[in-house]
């Protein structure tokens, strides 16, 4: 496989909570994961977006870990969790690569909270009839919905995944830092200098911008809406209404067809809202855990 991945020696020594950190290997992957709160606690699983890695949930992660068990994944081909080949990428792939590492872990989540695409895939986990429980599923600022401009951008997206040294070049890129730093302007998140370098991190390292090119490339919501209709228990939704990069309507079409779902919109924050303002959204998070919020949609 063409391509340099993030060595947890080197790029590792200072990521966030590092020290929750382990790995473990299942489904042709070496995940990367990081696990914190009481052991016996009820469990949440944190899943990220495109392109991002665990270190994106790195401010919820000890605010939510003082009553559960917060378990949190690199996704495939991103972060630090490495395949012996080139894996499904697909939603449906990704779905099984996840409940494969559910059943290693052996945790029964009682909730799933996703940001973007990974609220795609909290769905699609959630929808599964053969989970062994019926967790609550959180979607923050989630891509329910085929992106914008798909019918261009889906196959540039193929074709660069498919030329395994464009990954390469965005790399190379990304060592400017002008690139990374464009990148983060365009999700209108105010994010902090500490979080901001993980991500020119991450960019520089051309199999993690192949994996998140590959998921781009694989990524196929035109039956999405069945498996919002399938959810066992209504979803928590949370969209802020300034994200350029997911329009918060992807969030108004998944409450409408989600039975019984609640939508909180949130007027600012951005695309990454969980990073930015993590005490709300770990209080959205703990309300909806604790009592399951009636349907409506908020202001906040």
């Amino acid at each position: 496989m063409i391509g340099s991945w993030l060595d947890w020696d080197r790029d590792g020594r200072d990521w966030p909570h590092r020290s929750a950190s382990r790995f473990v290997s299942t489904a042709g992957i070496g995940w990367h994961v990081q696990e914190m709160g009481p052991a016996d606690a009820p469990v949440l699983l944190l899943l990220h977006g495109t392109g991002a890695s665990s270190h994106s949930w790195r401010h919820l992660l000890p605010l939510l870990s003082t009553v559960y068990r917060v378990v949190v994944p690199d996704l495939p081909c991103h972060g630090f969790s490495r395949p012996q080949g080139w894996p499904d990428l697909s939603l449906n792939g990704m779905t099984g690569a996840i409940q494969s590492l559910i059943a290693l872990l052996g945790i029964a989540p009682t909730g799933i909270i996703g940001h973007s695409a990974g609220a795609a895939i909290a769905v699609s986990l959630g929808a599964k009839p053969a989970a062994q429980t019926k967790p609550l599923v959180i979607g923050i600022n989630g891509a329910f919905r085929p992106i914008r401009g798909e019918r261009v951008f889906s196959p540039l997206a193929k074709a660069l995944f498919a030329a395994p040294l464009s990954a390469s070049l965005f790399a190379l890129v990304a060592r400017g830092g002008w690139f990374g730093d464009n990148l983060l302007t365009a999700t209108g998140s105010p994010i902090d200098p500490a979080g901001a370098a993980l991500y020119r991190r991450l960019l520089t390292a051309s199999s993690h911008v192949r994996g998140a090119l590959g998921m781009m490339a694989a990524w196929d919501l035109t039956r999405f809406d069945a498996l919002l209709s399938a959810l066992p228990q209504p979803p928590v939704l949370i969209a802020a209404k300034d994200d350029p990069m997911v329009p918060c309507g992807d969030s108004r079409h998944a409450a409408s067809v989600a039975r019984g779902a609640s939508l909180t919109l949130v007027d600012r924050g951005g695309h990454l809202l969980h990073e930015c303002r993590a005490d709300l959204v770990a209080g959205l998070i703990t309300d909806a855990l604790r009592a399951r919020p009636a349907n409506r949609v908020d202001a906040a």
